[in-house]
């Protein structure tokens, strides 16, 4: 998928596909690209959360943009997002060490631990939102998890924007790891810097996706390595 969103946006970028061009239909860029209907419609939604093109319903995807500026994810830009999210779950980090339960201490843990044994990206993806709701609850504040709720949906989008792109998941696990160890011991400030950390990757993994195109794959079509399952 990253080898044909790289061919893709490549050739946007490179103004092959001008602004309010048609991409070819999907047929046709399977097999051109020979890669199955799924993956290329994978690569094609990336390109439409880097705000690259725009899907039509009827009418087929339409380049918008040859720049990449700001993604979205669901509703929400991802700066807009991961403001909020700062001003947000990093203070709540802080409260939940200070407030946890056992009981959330224990769903906590038992969450990381499937995590942590997951390798399917949607179910991971899945249960990443359901660790940051479940860092809410241990705030034992409703409106947090309220708003945590309100962006569940952008922050999946987004996870998994990540994931398939950033190769995000065991860095994820590992900074969720410290989260948690810090509400074990109930420590404020690690909390709150684990948290911030945790941010700060997510931030940096996002900003590099935008920034540096993949490798240029613009001569290698049809694409190495023949049909994918």
């Amino acid at each position: 998928m990253e080898a044909v969103l790289a061919h893709l946006r490549g050739a946007i970028e490179r103004r092959e596909y001008a602004i309010g061009d048609k991409l070819p239909s999907e047929a046709e860029l399977c097999r051109t690209l020979e890669v199955s209907r799924p993956v290329l419609r994978e690569a094609l939604r990336a390109l439409q959360t880097m705000g690259l093109t725009v899907s039509r319903t009827g009418k087929g995807t339409f380049v918008v943009a040859s720049t990449v500026e700001d993604p979205t994810f669901g509703d929400y830009a991802a700066s807009d997002l991961l403001e909020v999210r700062r001003h947000v779950e990093i203070p709540v980090a802080g409260y939940a060490a200070r407030r946890r339960t056992p009981e959330n201490l224990d769903h906590l843990a038992h969450l990381l631990d499937r995590m942590e044994r997951e390798t399917d990206t949607t179910a991971w993806v899945a249960m990443d939102t359901l660790f940051h709701l479940a860092v809410a609850e241990a705030a034992q504040n409703p409106v947090f998890r309220r708003v945590i709720e309100e962006i569940r949906d952008a922050l999946a989008r987004q996870s998994a924007f990540l994931n398939e792109l950033g190769g995000r998941r065991e860095q994820s696990n590992r900074e969720h790891r410290a989260i948690v160890e810090a509400l074990i011991d109930g420590s404020e400030n690690d909390a709150v810097e684990a948290m911030a950390h945790h941010l700060d990757r997510v931030e940096t993994t996002l900003t590099d996706i935008v920034r540096s195109p993949r490798t240029d794959t613009s001569t290698e079509t049809p694409m190495e390595g023949g049909p994918e399952a």
